[in-house]
């Protein structure tokens, strides 16, 4: 059946079809474990189905605080428990060039939204642009007949496959490469570095006007000459954004500082005029640098796989660009070469350096693989067998099986939704953009006021309107609307450079804000990997003859403590094999049930005997499996027909690195930390205590780690960990979702709000510690910004001239900027 997702704020709704397989239609249980997802999220205030109507599909609605949730996370939270959005809907991500201020950035955003069928539209000062609209109303060219009249520009087509019509991997339309074209011409004849020159060329106009003003010969014109040729250069990029603003009726920084400095050259003090408007574009000049540089530091991801890859083709070995790489290939990696492609080994043995797509520090050692059991599924496949593009080889010569296309291995995905990520705001980033549509009319309201004050203090008029000029400039807010991008944006690059994806600026805020982490034990906490360590015949019972029912009826299960008797099971039985089990029945949590050689055989928790009719487990037995699990272990009982056979106790070893990273968190200053795990309380309970876990919660169904999480969430944010697959639904409705091993895993990287790229634990204190050092940032950030303000404003009221005030607010901007800049030299301490 069909439903029809809508999404509503305050004031708008986004009608957004989608399609639950199978479902008969909105009354059956997938649609309510989708509302119950959904309601679990932070700032969504109901969930509820709306009949259908005139033949339209069953709709589902969600309403929300925008400022609270972004509205994509709210899609990716419906894709990550099967809604999948139609075609009707076109999600387009464009790197551009043209847009360098957050000002600018807002004003476009409000005029793509003005555009017919746009359902919403973000722009960055960081040059990407995020476009979601009616394909049945608008269409991409349009957009782009927008952007084009704004003067921006498309730099590399659309990220998302869909905007080109020959599908994934073809090229960018006519439109599209006429665009990149025009891109490196974009800014002036001197490209992006047009702004710093005119900036430098109005400073020099200022000053060479100001040494001849001491030169008696000079006349007095030649100066002021210069210091109109000051106001063209210096507010020629000012002009520009200014007009851009007022079109859509807006009063931005830029248009107060036009106007003081009108007013300065009104008065005829065009010295003071053009020292204003060279300061303010040297410091945006400067900013437009750092935000730049911010850029390049996410784009350098992008370059870390190599152009051209060595292929063998028809028993050939040619260099072939990595876009024509397809899945099959076999690609030859010499020593000390990138990687081309995401893959597996199939021949040669090396050491590939992962760290920059996983952050890992040491290189992982990479074995060759049986080749027909890997194509079956090469996601199942171990570590030591994957390789990634832009990851660099070792010593050895690899021969690497391609599985992806260029556009779709691990590095582009991190790319694009870093990329994705720079469009959804923080909260802090939020606030502030709120807070700058009121102050700016205010200020504009004061220095109206402010131009009668020769009224009531009898002062010449001229006196008065220098006083409101520099009013204007000392209120006007350049550095705070950078203050929060700018940190954002030097964070999510860090991250990315370690390792760590985080999508985006709400979910960086709140990994800075948790109080409390809960794990999931197995392969996040342990190693993942169960061994046998204790096999325990009961009343008589032979060894061989418990593991062999054991084993015959596990074998067809892939859970991972049935995979680890099966194995021990091969190891250690010599005799003849067990028999074929039949009609194995899963028994959720508990255990299975199974035919072996016509009798039934129950292997599972000491729980699924106590609730199945059957005899009860004998107190011999119980005491056995208590003590077992009083030693960490968790325990497999085993009962064929109505006699007990005994116990295997298995155990996965906590991580090596679990420990230290539970220290490290705590240091960090997260002060509750739970296990979460379907295993036996007692095993859980032995684990947390040697890991220094404060609580221990065992026997969970996933639905009970959803219950958990949220009752956590009561009291305080809660990130829950987890490998991004089983634990969807508890990191779902935990405040930030956090995935281990995301490299290779597409549904890692899509369910999680951070995703740990390398399966290495360590990382969660690095990306915990850096959004703490940033929420730092940005708060600092916001006291300069705020503070200057609220210095320079009585100040100019009490008589501080536009000079001083143009040094100290520009001053105020460009240490900001300076100071979000750090986060990309962030160590963990």
């Amino acid at each position: 059946m069909a439903l029809s997702l809508i999404v509503m704020p305050d004031h708008a709704r986004l009608d957004l079809p989608v399609v639950l397989p199978h479902v008969p239609d909105a009354t059956d249980a997938c649609v309510d474990r989708l509302m119950d997802r959904l309601r679990g999220q932070p700032g969504v205030s109901r969930a509820h189905v709306v009949p259908a109507t005139n033949g339209a599909p069953d709709r589902l609605c969600v309403h929300y605080d925008p400022d609270t949730i972004a509205r994509p996370r709210i899609r990716r939270r419906a894709q990550s428990v099967g809604a999948e959005l139609t075609d009707r809907y076109g999600h387009l991500v464009w790197s551009v060039e043209g847009i360098s201020r957050p000002r600018r950035a807002r004003t476009i955003a409000k005029r793509l939204r003005q555009l017919n069928g746009v359902v919403e539209a973000e722009a960055r000062a960081a040059e990407q642009v995020r476009v979601e609209y009616d394909r049945s109303v608008t269409d991409d060219d349009e957009i782009c007949d927008v952007l084009r009249s704004l003067d921006v520009h498309v730099c590399d087509g659309v990220l998302d496959a869909r905007r080109f019509s020959g599908g994934p991997g073809a090229e960018p339309d006519a439109d599209a490469r006429e665009d990149e074209g025009h891109a490196h011409d974009h800014g002036g004849i001197f490209g992006e570095r047009t702004e710093l020159l005119f900036a430098l060329l109005a400073g020099a106009c200022v000053a060479v006007g100001f040494g001849l003003s001491f030169a008696g010969a000079v006349p007095g014109g030649i100066s002021v000459g210069l210091y109109i040729g000051g106001y063209v250069f210096g507010g020629y990029h000012t002009v520009r954004e200014a007009i851009d603003t007022l079109r859509d009726g807006e009063f931005e920084v830029d248009f107060l500082m036009l106007v003081a400095a009108g007013g300065a050259a009104v008065l005829g003090k065009w010295l003071e005029g053009a020292f204003l408007l060279f300061l303010f574009s040297l410091g945006h000049a400067l900013e437009h640098y750092a935000m730049r540089r911010a850029r390049r530091a996410i784009e350098s991801l992008a370059d870390l796989a190599p152009d051209t890859a060595l292929v063998r083709r028809d028993g050939e070995e040619r260099e072939v660009s990595v876009d024509q790489l397809r899945g099959g290939d076999t690609v030859i990696v010499k020593p000390n070469e990138r990687i081309p492609a995401d893959g597996f080994v199939t021949q040669g043995e090396s050491a590939v350096n992962q760290a920059p797509v996983t952050g890992e520090s040491v290189p992982v050692d990479k074995t060759p693989v049986e080749t027909t059991a890997a194509v079956r599924d090469p996601t199942t496949l171990d570590a030591a067998h994957r390789v990634y593009a832009g990851t660099i080889n070792g010593s050895g010569v690899l021969e690497v099986r391609v599985t992806t296309r260029a556009d779709e291995t691990t590095i582009a995905q991190v790319v694009q939704m870093v990329t994705e990520a720079e469009a959804e705001k923080s909260p802090t980033e939020r606030f502030t953009d709120r807070f700058e549509r009121i102050f700016v009319p205010s200020v504009l309201g004061l220095v109206g006021l402010l131009l009668f004050a020769w009224v009531p203090l009898g002062e010449p008029f001229a006196d008065s309107f220098y006083r409101a000029m520099a009013v204007l400039v000392a209120a006007s807010p350049c550095a705070l609307a950078i203050a929060t991008p700018s940190a954002v944006l030097s964070a999510l690059a860090r991250a990315g450079q370690g390792g760590v994806l985080v999508k985006g600026g709400g979910p960086l805020e709140h990994l800075g804000r948790l109080g409390a982490v809960a794990f999931d034990k197995t392969g996040t906490l342990t190693e993942g990997a169960p061994r046998v360590t204790d096999v325990r015949p009961h009343n008589g019972t032979s060894e061989e003859d418990l593991l062999r029912a054991a084993v015959a009826a596990e074998r067809l299960s892939d859970h991972p403590l049935a995979e680890a008797v099966v194995q021990y099971g091969d190891e250690h039985l010599e005799g003849r094999p067990p028999e074929d089990a039949a009609e194995m029945k899963s028994i959720t949590g508990r255990g299975v049930r199974a035919s072996v050689d016509g009798r039934p055989v129950h292997v599972g928790s000491a729980a699924l005997f106590d609730e199945i009719d059957a005899p009860p487990l004998p107190d011999p037995l119980r005491d056995e499996v208590e003590a077992l699990e009083a030693d960490g272990r968790t325990t497999m009982i085993v009962r064929r027909g109505d006699t007990y056979l005994g116990v295997v106790g298995l155990a996965d070893a906590p991580r090596p690195e679990a420990a230290g990273v539970v220290e490290r968190l705590r240091r960090a200053g997260i002060r509750r930390m739970i296990m979460l795990s379907g295993d036996n309380q007692r095993v859980v309970g032995a684990v947390a205590e040697r890991l220094g876990l404060d609580e221990a919660r065992g026997d969970l169904l996933p639905s009970d780690k959803v219950d958990t999480v949220r009752a956590l969430r009561q009291d305080e944010d809660v990130a829950m960990v987890g490998d991004g697959v089983n634990d969807a639904p508890a990191m779902a409705n935990a405040t930030v979702g956090v995935a281990m091993g995301a490299a290779g895993s597409d549904a890692a990287l899509e369910t999680a709000d951070v995703a740990l790229m390398a399966d290495d634990l360590s990382q969660l204190p690095f990306a915990v510690g850096l959004s703490r050092q940033t929420r730092r940032v940005i708060t600092q950030n916001l006291w300069i910004a705020l503070g200057m303000v609220a210095v320079l404003v009585p100040a100019t009221i009490a008589g501080l001239s536009i000079g001083p005030a143009v040094v100290l607010h520009e001053g105020s901007t460009l240490l900001v900027v300076g100071n979000a800049l750090r986060l990309l030299r962030y160590t963990p301490s």
